[in-house]
């Protein structure tokens, strides 16, 4: 059957949460310390459920594991991919993922590689991406005696930036930003640093030190991206990052578009604006927040409007 699948992601209450998932793309919210948005998402520990068509009320693992072909008869065990928006208004955790190998073996599931699309971010936002540590021991010293302002590498954003953050890379989204990650299908989080805060329950979150310093990768290398960009009439595209993981690409529409498919199963996130998405003649709206896959059996598809898309899809290990 050709028909995309619009989905309803799962919201998560996080201790450094707010409301911009409101403000911003109007959904409604569990409270004021609504931190994520898991929008397309078939984790176990929060799947997206499918909005219309044949296979509505479905949660996105169920889907994936009963209909196959939906998905170009993927031999994955688990969907590889999970799209989020994160409103962080206070800091997260400093914290680091293992790769896959790390993170089947201590962990029974994916690592986490992910990359972070700046939707929103207030003046003077920073984010932690990297250290300055050359060796683990210098590492664990540095974590040991607290010197974070000297191991923590802080870099101003704005929106639009773009970051890549591979597995072993150690990082924290900071106050005042809002992202859109697409990253594997894993929630294992190693933290390294909580600023000493303390939950509604009186006690401070568990740190990970041991498995941090296991995974991280010392020294900090930054990744060598090289945007991709094809500009055509009303539409331009910019490949971000192209992995074995995942490929994510920024779309910005301006009219009529025609599109054919180059994988088995695509992403969507429609980050801003309105318009038509148009399968097997008919017609579906698009809006600002909506998230959506095609399916192996959509092949060709039109859109409508003027629409700021982010597109992602399996990587080739994915």
């Amino acid at each position: 059957m050709q028909e995309p699948i619009f989905l309803q992601g799962v919201f998560k209450e996080k201790i450094w949460g707010g409301q911009k998932l409101k403000d911003l793309f109007g959904y409604t919210i569990p409270s004021d310390k609504t931190g994520e948005l898991w929008a397309i998402s078939a984790h176990k520990n929060g799947p997206s459920t499918v909005m219309n068509g044949a296979y509505k009320g479905m949660t996105l693992d169920n889907l994936w594991t009963e209909h196959k072909e939906l998905f170009g008869h993927q031999g994955n065990s688990v969907f590889p991919l999970l799209t989020k928006i994160i409103d962080a208004q206070d800091d997260l955790s400093v914290q680091v993922h293992p790769d896959d190998t790390y993170g089947l073996e201590k962990e029974g599931e994916l690592g986490k590689t992910e990359c972070w699309y700046i939707l929103d971010a207030e003046e003077g936002s920073e984010i932690v991406y990297g250290h300055h540590a050359q060796t683990k021991d210098e590492l664990e010293d540095m974590i040991n005696h607290g010197q974070w302002d000297d191991l923590l590498r802080r870099i101003p954003v704005k929106a639009g930036d773009f970051f890549y953050v591979p597995s072993g890379t150690i990082h924290a989204i900071g106050s005042g930003i809002m992202i859109l990650e697409t990253q594997q299908s894993s929630d294992t989080t190693y933290r390294v640093y909580d600023y000493d805060r303390v939950q509604d329950n009186g006690e401070t979150r568990d740190l990970h030190i041991i498995d941090s310093l296991a995974v991280t990768t010392v020294p900090h290398q930054d990744p060598d991206l090289t945007f991709e960009s094809a500009d055509t009439d009303g539409f331009s595209q910019t490949i971000l990052v192209k992995n074995p993981f995942f490929k994510v690409e920024n779309w910005k529409i301006n009219g009529h578009q025609t599109f054919t498919a180059d994988a088995p199963y695509s992403l969507y996130s429609v980050l801003d604006g309105e318009g038509d998405l148009t399968v097997d003649d008919v017609s579906y709206s698009l809006k600002r927040g909506d998230h959506f896959i095609l399916p192996e059996p959509v092949k060709n598809w039109e859109i409508n409007g003027q629409l700021h898309i982010f597109a992602s899809q399996p990587g080739k290990e994915a």
